[in-house]
């Protein structure tokens, strides 16, 4: 499964990345007199109620949704290792100051909390750095902000189990610096669960992503991305039900795809294992 996975992801990123250019219909212009096309051979997928072709915003849209989810994740699990690492290195009260935080922000409610960040500062990010730029830097720090803490307990339990165990200690009686010891020693033995956490981050920002477009407040209207599109066919679900199909069938295999990947890569890097 985890091969198939990486086979889908990598044709999905394929597709996203050298799709434009291949299939070269603009995904913006607008036809009213191909409003609603069923799909055909002059439209893969069909046209939405603009007549703008809906295979073109599909590949323009990936392009976006794949990019929120990598680098959220990223801001993710840099946070979340950084601190698991310090609190389960150090221990004591830097420890226990580092998990009351972490406390603090499991107890936030994330999704209205997500909403009120967005609505109070998407003005101002678009007045800063332009309106996709702002909205995109936006998401990725709100999401990435907000999802660092299964990680942070998962590497610090980590280190609290491994610091212990003789190797370890057999390093630190032979005068190996701390740096050495969390980076050869400990962080490679803790590495998969993050790497886990990592691939689940993807598909959790994605759909976070896809859920704060499908609300109406996520990028502006005329970006298409995948949850943009899901709220765009909403109400024509009955009549023309391609424009909620596709989308979310590329949402869906996507984050299955990168669960997929995430669990053979957790067994590939597992240092325990080899």
């Amino acid at each position: 499964m985890a091969i198939l996975g990486t086979i889908i992801l990598l044709l999905l990123a394929a597709a996203v990345f050298f799709g434009p250019f291949i299939y070269s219909v603009s995904y913006s212009n607008i036809d009213f007199a191909r409003s609603l096309t069923a799909p055909s051979l002059q439209h893969p997928l069909g046209t939405n109620d603009l007549g703008q072709d809906q295979l073109a915003r599909l590949l323009w849209g990936g392009r976006i949704s794949l990019a929120v989810g990598i680098v959220a994740m990223l801001v993710s699990i840099s946070v979340g290792t950084f601190i698991g690492t310090v609190a389960g290195f150090c221990g004591g009260i830097v420890d226990n100051a580092l998990m009351r935080l972490t406390d603090l922000f499991l107890s936030l409610p994330q999704l209205p909390l997500l909403l009120l960040i967005i609505y109070l500062f998407r003005d101002a990010m678009r007045q800063w750095v332009g309106p996709e730029l702002g909205i995109f830097i936006l998401i990725i720090l709100v999401v990435g902000g907000l999802t660092w803490m299964p990680t942070a307990r998962l590497v610090r339990a980590g280190f609290l189990a491994t610091k212990e165990r003789e190797f370890v200690q057999a390093a630190k009686s032979l005068g190996a610096r701390p740096s050495r010891i969390v980076w050869r020693h400990i962080l490679p033995n803790v590495i998969g669960p993050v790497i886990v956490a990592a691939t689940l981050g993807v598909g959790n920002a994605i759909i976070t992503e896809s859920t704060l477009s499908f609300l109406g407040i996520g990028f502006p209207p005329d970006v298409p991305t995948w949850g943009r599109m899901l709220y765009d066919g909403q109400n024509y679900i009955a009549t023309a039900p391609y424009l909620v199909i596709f989308p979310g069938l590329a949402i869906f295999l996507t984050v299955l795809s990168v669960n997929y990947v995430g669990d053979g890569l957790r067994d590939a890097l597992d240092v325990r294992s080899q």
